[in-house]
């Protein structure tokens, strides 16, 4: 990395793994902010507020607007589809159809620290 810290969008609408995903991530030195989302719609619509995210971190399994949903909206709009997209999930059959809707990793929860820190590093370089 070029020495730019990374604003990262986490959307779950579990509190608890949103608690957890920000403490691991926020003893990254390369991690500025963690923006929170609790479900796919609320997601975009800090997308279309903050032009400044770098990779957003999604669950797949939210109320309102889940996360196959969310990345379909997101691949569909030029304005953020460049932006990489972490799956992570309880639910190991999603993996196939989330990489095809444009995941660019996908990560099975319990989520482990050096997992997704390395997974963020391969896709912000």
């Amino acid at each position: 990395m070029d020495g730019k810290k990374l604003k990262i969008l986490a959307v779950d609408d579990d509190m608890i793994n949103l608690k957890l995903l920000k403490s691991m991530l926020m003893k990254s030195p390369n991690v500025s902010a963690i923006v929170e989302a609790k479900n796919g719609a609320d997601a975009i619509g800090i997308l279309k507020s903050q032009d400044d995210i770098d990779i957003i971190l999604l669950d797949i399994l939210m109320p309102v607007m889940g996360g196959i949903e969310m990345l379909k909206v997101i691949r569909a709009d030029d304005s953020l589809r460049q932006l990489p997209v972490i799956v992570l999930t309880t639910d190991e059959t999603k993996k196939g159809e989330a990489l095809e809707c444009g995941a660019n990793g996908f990560l099975m929860k319990p989520i482990r620290e050096k997992d997704v820190l390395s997974k963020i590093a391969q896709l912000t370089i």
